[in-house]
C-alpha cells in the first residue's frame, strides 16, 4: 500500500508543478531558506501529518519538520499544528498539496469522530466504504481510521462483499453463496463473505445457507432491523447500510447491529479549514 502513497504523491507533484513553479522560480533565490507553519483555522480533528512528513520528504529531503500536535487530537482555531523550516523554494511547491492532502484528510477525520461519538455506549462501530476519491483511498480511509472509524474493505481484493446485483445476475441467494465458497477453496484464499439482504426472505434464505461471516441489511427501518437482528440472534456479524443519517444513526446502533456503514465519511465531506504561512 505504501506504494500507491508514493505512486499519489508522485502523480501530485506532477499534475501541479509539471515543468517548473515558474512563480516560485522567479522571484525566490535558490539559496534562500525560510520557515513555515501550519495554521489550524476551524475546530476539527487533525489528520494528514504523517502524510505531510511524506510529502516533505519526498520533495526533499533536507526540510526540517517540528510537530506540535499529532494525527487524532482534537484542535481549535489558532493552533499551530507544526512548522517546517528549509529552502523558501521547497516550502512553497509543496504548500498545496501537503494542504489539499491534510484538509481533505482532517475534514473525513472530524466527520467520522461525530459519528464515532454517538455510538458510545453501544457495541455498534462506523464503517466507511469504497465511496472515496480516486486514486486517495488509502488516505481518506486512513483519516477514517484517525477519527475513531473502522474501515469496511479496502478495496474488491481483501473481503467478498455480495451485493444486491451480484445476487441478482448470480440467480438468487444460495447461487451467490455457494459460488463464493467454492471460489474461496479452488483459490486457496481465506477471505471474509459478506452478504447484503433486500428484506426478510432473503435474510431467511441467508441464514438457512449459511456458511458467511456477515450480513448486511439494506435500507431496512428500524422496527425490521430489530426483527432481524432477532433473527440472526449472534450467529453472524450485523451491519446496517442505506438511508441511515447522523440523526438516526444511534437509533440504529441500539437495534443490536455491529457495524453501521456511512457512505457520507468520504464521499461528501467538507475539508478542515487550515493555512500554511511563513513565519
Amino acid at each position: 500500500m505504501d506504494k500507491l502513497i508514493d505512486d499519489l504523491i508522485k502523480l501530485a507533484f506532477a499534475e501541479d508543478i509539471g515543468d517548473g513553479d515558474h512563480t516560485t522560480l522567479c522571484c525566490i533565490p535558490d539559496t534562500a531558506m525560510g520557515k513555515s507553519q501550519l495554521i489550524i483555522k476551524e475546530d476539527g480533528v487533525l489528520a494528514g501529518v504523517e502524510m505531510a512528513r511524506r510529502i516533505f520528504h519526498d520533495f526533499d529531503p533536507e526540510l526540517k519538520m517540528t510537530v506540535f500536535i499529532q494525527d487524532g487530537a482534537e484542535v481549535k482555531k489558532g493552533d499551530i499544528a507544526f512548522v517546517v523550516e528549509g529552502k523558501t523554494q521547497s516550502l512553497l511547491q509543496t504548500e498545496r498539496l501537503m494542504l489539499n492532502v491534510m484538509q481533505r484528510m482532517s475534514g473525513i477525520a472530524t466527520t467520522t469522530r461525530k459519528y464515532a461519538k454517538a455510538l458510545e455506549g453501544t457495541k455498534t462501530h462506523v464503517l466507511d466504504t469504497r465511496k472515496t476519491t480516486p486514486g486517495m483511498r488509502m488516505i481518506e480511509k486512513d483519516a477514517v481510521r484517525i477519527g475513531g472509524g473502522m474501515n469496511h474493505r479496502i478495496g474488491l481484493f481483501d473481503m467478498i462483499l455480495l451485493k444486491d446485483n451480484h445476487v441478482d445476475f448470480a440467480g438468487g441467494i444460495e447461487q451467490a453463496i455457494t459460488r463464493a465458497q467454492n471460489y474461496l477453496k479452488e483459490k486457496g484464499k481465506n477471505l471474509k463473505i459478506e452478504i447484503e439482504v433486500r428484506n426478510f426472505d432473503e435474510l431467511e434464505q441467508t441464514l438457512k445457507v449459511g456458511g458467511i461471516d456477515r450480513i448486511m441489511l439494506d435500507n431496512f427501518n428500524i422496527e425490521n432491523t430489530k426483527e432481524a437482528v432477532r433473527r440472526i440472534n449472534g450467529r453472524f456479524e450485523v451491519e446496517s447500510s442505506g438511508g441511515i443519517t447522523f440523526d438516526t444513526l444511534r437509533d440504529y446502533a441500539e437495534c443490536g447491529v455491529d457495524f453501521i456503514s456511512v457512505g457520507a465519511l468520504t464521499h461528501s465531506v467538507k475539508s478542515l479549514d487550515m493555512s500554511f504561512k511563513a513565519c
